[in-house]
């Protein structure tokens, strides 16, 4: 095993990524179901399409048309749909139904990807040992840090929990559910753009081919087989004195015994 850094090659860490992003989504999308029905967000939906329906009915309208439909509409047919979107968009009752569905919408969210985070990309690595992922393990990849040093459990939360999830997943899911729910427009697809932007420049351009949640870690994605992983920070000291030493006694002309 080499003592210096043997980076992972790109494909295979794209494969070990898509085949952990596969496993993620199932996992947020069912503890997100248990989400929605632990906090009863049906409801929400159920009243929200009875106000759409009564708005329907009294202006003898149907909200659920195209453009082209709109389009074909006859001036007075027109009038009287502007007249019930309207009336529809300012009614007290509906605003403040939108502004629950969409904090329990973001509350969905927000439980259901971080249950599946902590779980895949943090309980899964500590059981397996060396940050590995089912898809890491798959691959024969490993997490250390810069130094070649076994990332500690703190280290790996945090470039699990605040990385990966609060920095490079939620925040631009959040963005694009105030997107959905016209709290933001242009300024939002703007924010996405620039991090997802900023994401590829950092694996592009960094040394060690890394990602936000290793950049913000100083943790690097390394082939397992040919790493050595030091267990401590002396154990990496320890083997730099035996190295060294080893180079001074080559000097010196004797023959010396280390350690493998």
């Amino acid at each position: 095993m080499s003592f210096h850094l043997q980076k992972a090659g790109v494909w295979k860490r794209f494969s070990a990524w898509l085949f952990d992003f596969i496993f993620v989504v199932m996992f947020s999308f069912w503890f997100a179901t248990a989400t929605s029905a632990i906090i009863n967000y049906e409801q929400y939906s159920v009243e929200m399409d009875r106000y759409y329906a009564q708005y329907e009915e009294h202006y003898g309208v149907d909200f659920d048309i195209t453009q082209e439909e709109y389009n074909a509409l006859g001036d007075a047919e027109k009038a009287k749909y502007d007249e019930a979107r309207q009336a529809y968009a300012k009614d007290g009752n509906v605003i403040a139904l939108q502004g629950k569905i969409l904090e329990r919408t973001m509350l969905i969210l927000c439980l259901g990807i971080f249950f599946a985070y902590l779980v895949w990309y943090f309980i899964i690595p500590l059981l397996f040992g060396y940050g590995q992922t089912l898809g890491k393990k798959l691959f024969g990849l490993a997490v250390v840090r810069a130094n070649t040093v076994k990332a500690t459990n703190q280290v790996l939360f945090i470039r699990a929990m605040v990385g990966q999830y609060a920095i490079e997943t939620m925040f631009p899911v959040l963005m694009i559910v105030m997107i959905w729910f016209g709290a933001m427009g242009v300024v939002g697809l703007i924010t996405i753009g620039l991090l997802l932007i900023l994401q590829i420049v950092m694996l592009c351009v960094t040394q060690t081919n890394s990602a936000i949640h290793d950049l913000l870690t100083d943790t690097v994605v390394v082939d397992y087989a040919s790493q050595r992983i030091f267990e401590t920070e002396e154990d990496l000291i320890a083997y730099k004195a035996q190295l060294a030493a080893e180079k001074a006694a080559q000097e010196l002309g004797y023959d010396c015994i280390f350690l493998s």
